[in-house]
């Protein structure tokens, strides 16, 4: 490199640096309100010009906590010593995360991801103190700031990382499905399989819902999410072939919901005649605390539900054990799935119990069915339950 090159390349970089240090002395005669708000703009600037626009967490903006609202519809909700474990979190190793909102017309931000991130910077005076009343905020893609895709867009976040309130995600389906959004729409927009979307048609007690045609349909052979116009929000055609979670393992089976046997059974059903919900709940516990009678039924399940095996016991991404315990209750006592929170009444060494219970007759179906057995982790597949920050 000749001398002339190397001392071009200095005279630039030191005006470069001349330039960069006279904005940073602008900066610092600034108060701090107007330092923030002009930090803003220069990254809103930068985020115009950047390779990276596209990206959401290309430009993290500090906003005051009092323009940050919560949504009406968030399904994710955490136990007090979780949030406490949060703050801990954000005191000692700061905000490591941006709060994902969208603007509003009135000027506020509400939250898409990130509720309880902004829930601590602005209840906790330690982490508020430290960051001043802001929050560090990225902004959602401007396409997405429908309605429907907000709402798509938190589950998608929380279901990545969480547990859900499962009442509050029941509702987030109704409003979807009065949206008009078929079964296989939603479980492909928000990472769902579509017995997860029965499931929770199931919880709202609306029987229209859960025996709406398109979920039947969708798992026909010939796939047929093609034959649906849906009526409102207009997907995008190189979306149509999007088929729902785990359909690419060749040992997964498909049986549409009316050839289930446990669905005949009243599996699906919202309430037990005869019976108040805290006798169903005791029910499950009594029954799952009898580990013959729970071998029994769960053997009986094995043996008759033959559809039914078949289309659970081969999808690997769901709770296998949960589903032979409520299987078998269902099978021997006509108590519906809905009751299964009873399995929380037993003791933990009565929760082992029965678990080992399940997989034994799970690991015997697998083999009648050559299929490899599966370790408890597998068959509990909770992997997708992570954190909640």
């Amino acid at each position: 490199m000749s001398n002339e090159v190397r001392s071009g390349g200095r005279n630039d970089g030191g005006e470069k640096e001349v330039k960069i240090e006279n904005i940073i002395n602008e900066l610092n005669a600034m108060d701090r309100d107007a330092k923030i708000a002009a930090i803003n703009e220069i990254k809103l600037a930068l985020h115009e010009i950047s390779p990276f626009k596209d990206e959401p967490v290309d430009c993290v903006l500090w906003i005051k906590n009092n323009e940050i609202t919560a949504n009406d519809y968030n399904p994710n909700k955490v136990a007090p010593p979780e949030m406490e474990l949060l703050e801990v979190s954000i005191m000692h190793d700061g905000y490591t995360q941006p709060i994902v909102t969208w603007p509003r017309d009135d000027g506020q931000h509400e939250v898409v991801d990130g509720f309880h991130r902004s829930r601590v910077g602005k209840e906790s005076k330690v982490v508020s103190n430290r960051v001043g009343g802001y929050l560090p905020v990225v902004e959602i893609r401007s396409e997405q700031r429908g309605k429907n895709d907000r709402v798509a867009s938190t589950i998608r976040h929380n279901r990545a990382r969480g547990k859900h309130q499962i009442d509050a995600m029941s509702e987030i389906v109704l409003e979807l499905k009065n949206r008009n959004w078929t079964n296989a729409r939603i479980a492909r927009e928000l990472g769902m399989d579509e017995d997860e979307i029965l499931r929770l048609c199931q919880i709202t007690g609306l029987e229209h819902l859960f025996s709406d045609q398109d979920f039947s349909r969708a798992w026909e052979a010939s796939d047929s999410i093609h034959a649906y116009e849906p009526l409102t929000d207009d997907v995008n055609p190189d979306e149509l072939d999007a088929r729902t979670v785990n359909t690419s393992d060749p040992h997964r089976k498909f049986h549409t919901f009316d050839k289930w046997e446990c669905h005949k059974a009243g599996f699906y059903a919202s309430k037990k005649d005869g019976m108040t919900a805290d006798e169903c709940k005791q029910a499950y516990a009594e029954f799952l605390r009898d580990s013959e009678r729970f071998r029994d039924a769960a053997n009986g399940v094995i043996n008759l539900w033959h559809n039914s095996c078949e289309h659970y016991l081969t999808n690997k991404a769901m709770n296998r054990i949960a589903w032979i315990g409520q299987a078998a209750m269902c099978y021997a006592t006509g108590v519906p799935s809905v009751f299964c929170s009873g399995f929380s009444l037993l003791t933990e060494q009565e929760q082992e119990t029965a678990n080992k219970v399940a997989l034994e007759v799970l690991n015997k179906w697998l083999f009648v069915n050559g299929m490899p057995p599966a370790s408890m982790e597998d068959a509990l597949s909770v992997g997708r339950q992570v954190e909640i920050y």
